[in-house]
């Protein structure tokens, strides 16, 4: 099954696509690079980071250095590799951003007009930005947040993935740059830890759950949140790039809703596996953070322009997730 769906994709994606990688190094960068040379070829895909790269990453195609602020460097790999996609991944994450706002806030909207205006000029076929439930805020609705509703971030990553998606947009209809995009919920992975989000108790709990029995986490009990396990967050990326482009209703970014849970509830399916496990709560700066983000999303739109679906609930996610990364720590 995995061999036709990768052979389908193969065969309906254009030959001479070539596409690069900005932030390979990141939770979504590490898995999104491996599937993507998987499906258009190892050399196909250029992957790069400000960091080095994982060594499954660095080992099974073409890396580069690149600080994606520097758009001299970025536009000689473009001309270079006779670039045709991107995914640019690169952002510092909520929790991070709060500490130091002002930095952020310049990597993550410097960083995005450098490949805008690159995509612009180079006349880029396609480009994809990452953006995130952040947009919305205390004055959204929490509970089937709509497509289209009230959007009044309160962090400075919020408000700068609120400004990319109305450039996104902007380059769309002012220059018909091909640009996609989703909102991200807090995603779950196995292979690459927390990096800074909101949203990384998710993460940290399984670890602390394997190796201690017991987790203090920075959220309260009942603070619930759409979560994505990573191989749906990883399809829907790709779906969505694949996506007949006029069947796409809109360019600034989609809904994708994945899982919503509290930490009691993740920490009860848990302990279904490992009975000993207890939870304790102290929550710290990133309990406000949540408060003001959605607890459950209405992903309609992206099921009625490209399909979006999703392969993973709760249950099976958190199987998946105890046995491999305890397989992880042992080896």
């Amino acid at each position: 099954m995995v061999f036709l769906s990768t052979f389908a994709r193969n065969f309906n994606s254009n030959w001479m696509d070539k596409i690069l990688v900005i932030g390979c190094s990141g939770q979504i960068g590490s898995e999104l690079t491996l599937e993507l040379r998987k499906i258009y070829g190892d050399s196909k895909v250029i992957a790069t980071d400000i960091r080095p790269a994982p060594p499954d990453v660095a080992g099974s195609g073409p890396f580069e250095i690149l600080d994606v602020l520097d758009a001299s460097k970025l536009q000689l790999i473009l001309e270079h590799e006779k670039v045709t996609q991107i995914y640019h991944l690169a952002a510092i994450l909520s929790g991070n951003a709060e500490k130091r706002p002002l930095p952020s806030w310049d990597i993550n909207m410097r960083s995005l007009m450098n490949v805008l205006e690159l995509a612009r000029e180079l006349k880029i076929r396609k480009i994809f930005w990452p953006s995130s439930i952040a947009v919305f805020g205390p004055t959204t609705p929490r509970f089937d947040t709509p497509q289209f509703t009230i959007m009044e971030p309160n962090t400075v990553y919020g408000i700068s993935k609120l400004a990319g998606e109305r450039w996104i947009e902007y380059y769309f209809n002012k220059y018909g740059v091909d640009t996609r995009s989703l909102r991200y919920p807090g995603l779950i992975s196995y292979k690459t830890e927390a990096g800074g989000g909101t949203t990384d108790y998710a993460v940290e709990i399984f670890y602390e759950a394997i190796q201690h029995k017991k987790y203090d986490c920075f959220l309260g009990p009942e603070s619930a949140l759409p979560m994505m396990f990573m191989p749906d967050a990883i399809k829907a990326t790709i779906d969505v790039m694949e996506a007949d482009s006029a069947k796409l209703s809109l360019r600034s970014s989609y809904n994708v809703a994945g899982i919503s849970f509290t930490p009691a509830v993740l920490a009860s399916e848990i302990k279904k596996h490992i009975p000993e496990f207890e939870i304790t709560y102290t929550p710290d700066f990133r309990q406000a953070i949540a408060n003001s983000w959605p607890a459950r999303i209405d992903d309609s739109v992206a099921k009625k322009d490209w399909g979006l679906n999703y392969q993973y609930d709760l249950s099976k996610m958190t199987t998946v997730m105890l046995n491999e990364i305890s397989n992880k720590l042992r080896s």
